[in-house]
């Protein structure tokens, strides 16, 4: 199947962006979801959902609009919950809502649910530009690279911010640094995954990984293949039933959820 599929032009395209911003959501998940920001990747989707509508009604290139604005409200969702009296989730649950309101506005009052619209929100393998797929293959390597580069600062403050604010690490920085990342991945997982489902990519594999592996490493390796498996297996589905691209791969993560829970679960009867 995968030699037939690697036949269509638009199917690689895919193939090869999707591998790489599933690997980097991957990375970046065990980050937000140790430090309890997984629902950032959410309010980060709805923001990007309302640039490209604006795009959309500008008659601009989207991911050229959404990739600065969506960076720049991470930054402001992140000083919002550090030093503002409106913390963490009611950070999130501001900009997320405010986010859709706006974008459903400038639809409603410009092109309204077409096409593009309904791609951008459910994600279709269709809507990717040549010029789309080289802007995502240098960013999300620009991504992989700062995480490697990052990895031991980033683990550091992941795990104890404060034993690392003691150490001399300018967590500020790090923390910026993630989720720069994060809306990056964001944007550029949107066009297949779409807006609505996007953060799934980010929450699942380090949530599935958790259920059995119990330290950083493991968990960060084990969510990165966990990624690149269940996107494989749901692009193919999705090929294979003509069902969509990214509620397929959801539907394949829930799934891997499942089956580790029921590891973990069988692994704790087993000790007992």
């Amino acid at each position: 199947m995968l030699i037939e599929m690697f036949s269509y032009t638009f199917l690689v395209r895919a193939f090869i962006v999707g591998l790489l911003v599933s690997l980097c959501a991957s990375l970046l998940g065990v980050t937000l979801v140790v430090k309890r920001y997984s629902m950032i990747g959410d309010a980060l989707s709805r923001v990007g959902f309302s640039s490209l509508a604006i795009a959309v009604a500008l008659n601009l290139a989207p991911l050229t609009l959404s990739i600065p604005i969506v960076v720049l409200s991470a930054v402001l969702l992140l000083r919002l919950s550090e030093n503002s009296k409106i913390k963490g989730d009611s950070a999130v649950a501001l900009i997320s809502t405010s986010s859709l309101a706006i974008g459903v506005i400038i639809l409603s009052q410009t092109t309204g649910m077409n096409t593009d619209v309904c791609n951008f929100m459910f994600g279709s393998i269709l809507v990717m530009s040549s010029s789309d797929v080289v802007l995502s293959i240098v960013l999300s390597l620009v991504v992989l690279i700062l995480f490697v580069l990052f990895y031991n600062k980033i683990f550091g403050v992941t795990f104890d911010e404060n034993y690392a604010k003691a150490t001399g690490t300018n967590t500020e920085a790090y923390n910026m640094i993630v989720a720069i990342l994060t809306a990056i991945t964001i944007v550029l997982g949107m066009r297949m995954m779409g807006a609505m489902l996007i953060s799934s990519l980010v929450i699942f594999p380090a949530l599935t990984s958790m259920r059995v592996f119990k330290n950083f490493r493991s968990v960060i390796i084990s969510s990165a293949l966990i990624s690149v498996i269940c996107f494989i297996i749901g692009m193919m589905a999705s090929y294979q039933f003509a069902t969509p691209t990214g509620a397929s791969i959801v539907v394949v993560n829930i799934i891997m959820f499942v089956i580790f829970t029921l590891i973990n679960i069988f692994r704790g009867g087993m000790a007992r």
